[in-house]
């Protein structure tokens, strides 16, 4: 059976292998994952769909592939294999043999081919112990917290390991430890210049950073990309989440935060401003009539941006609970190519890393941007004799000057500001 790589996505003709979770020989069961692929977007795992043995692995970590390439060979089963007639012998039947029996076989077999865990070891040495039926969940959990999966005892009566078996059952003493992370790779003369014999630290981009750079270098050129900035006054927003937030989490199982505030107020401006709600196509602006507002999240791969789908028909308990779900699915890498495609829109908070302010870059083919910021306390003439301090958030907005002229991007801040500092209008409409 040819392991081929699958549909990746709309856009998406290419992967990298980051990593292969099998080896040659390996026995695998359906549902098992081989390897993971490395996409533009995200990472994908590519999961057994038949019981077999890893016969040949055609592709190694770092190549690149296309959709449909065959980048691994799954063989029969070991048992199939060592019925009567069968074409090849599994690596078990193979470590029961004698050497003289070996041999002939061995050296037919093609020289690049790795050979089987338990050969040349000697009739005496014990076989190494098959795969243990796993999860994937499990097997994602064993390699992060470097668990064996061999030294647990599984409570399904079926004997397939669970999350919930690895997490119930601590590590024993003797259980193998993960191995530690490479040393830095020390660059010296290889390296040239004033940094000669110091150490550096080498790390290959990974395909999405690869991909941010590209896009952001693509924007630079390809977009006549302006910002313009203003300032809220937070205290609104945070008395009306401070009175309501008890009754909110009883209702809706979530918290009430700012991201759902300013997602409503941006579609109340969205429909004020339209052009910025569109893209360019060729010679023709598309103006979308829909509202997929995409909400960037830090990730340790680097920044993803899911999208909350037809999000002005959302609640403000919905919306809490979409972003936290797509925030927590980016973090935890299950998000899909699906989670990713088609928003008109961008919301980003650098304010949740201390950022005062900042200028957005543009997420292709959208035009418009919201960067939010730190909220700060700052003295603020109230009247023509008062002075007060309140939570104060400056907040940017990057635009393509190619659609949206400056009149209609300063209206569109403006507007945002409006809302959010009489929240209770967003919530009635009006």
């Amino acid at each position: 059976m040819e392991i081929r790589v699958p549909d990746l996505g709309e856009s998406i003709t290419e992967g990298t292998i980051a990593k292969w979770i099998v080896s040659v020989g390996a026995a695998v069961h359906p549902g098992d994952v081989l390897v993971e692929i490395e996409t533009d977007k995200v990472n994908l795992e590519i999961q057994a769909e038949e019981a077999g043995t890893v016969r040949e692995i055609l592709k190694q970590e770092g190549d690149t592939v296309g959709i449909g390439e065959v980048i691994a060979v799954l063989g029969e089963t070991a048992g199939a294999a060592a019925e009567p007639g069968a074409e090849a012998p599994s690596p078990a039947a193979e470590a029961k043999a004698s050497p003289a029996e070996n041999a002939p076989a061995a050296a037919g077999k093609e020289a690049a081919r790795p050979a089987p865990a338990s050969e040349g070891a000697g009739p005496s040495r014990p076989a190494i112990p098959a795969e243990p039926l796993a999860t994937p969940a499990a097997r994602r959990y064993a390699r992060e917290h470097g668990r064996d999966l061999r030294q647990i005892v599984p409570r399904d009566p079926k004997g397939r390991v669970g999350v919930f078996d690895l997490k119930g059952q601590a590590g024993s003493a003797t259980e193998p430890q993960a191995e530690p992370p490479s040393a830095p790779m020390a660059v010296g003369a290889a390296a040239g210049g004033a940094g000669f014999g110091k150490p550096v630290e080498v790390i290959r981009m990974s395909r999405l950073r690869q991909t941010i750079a590209s896009r952001l270098v693509e924007v630079q050129h390809n977009a006549a990309m302006l910002t313009t900035f203003n300032e809220i006054d937070m205290t609104a927003v945070m008395d009306l989440r401070k009175r309501r937030q008890e009754a909110f989490v009883k209702k809706h199982g979530v918290k009430l935060g700012f991201m759902s505030f300013f997602t409503k107020a941006v579609i109340g401006a969205l429909k004020d401003y339209p052009f910025l709600n569109a893209e360019i196509r060729g010679n023709e602006i598309h103006v979308k009539k829909y509202y997929d507002i995409g909400i960037a999240v830090s990730t340790e791969e680097g920044l993803v941006v899911p999208v909350v789908r037809t999000a002005d028909r959302l609640s403000f308990g919905e919306l809490e609970a979409e972003i936290a779900d797509l925030a927590e699915k980016a973090r935890s890498r299950r998000l899909k190519i699906s989670d990713l495609e088609g928003g008109t829109f961008t919301i980003t908070n650098g304010g949740v890393f201390g950022s005062l302010m900042s200028t957005p870059i543009l997420n292709p083919p959208q035009v418009g941007i919201l960067g939010m910021h730190k909220i700060m306390k700052r003295p603020v003439a109230v009247d023509d004799d008062r002075m007060e301090n309140r939570p104060m958030m400056y907040v940017a907005l990057s635009y393509d000057h190619r659609v949206v002229d400056g009149r209609e991007a300063v209206g569109f801040l403006v507007r945002v500001k409006e809302l959010l500092e009489d929240p209770e209008s967003m919530m009635f409409d009006v």
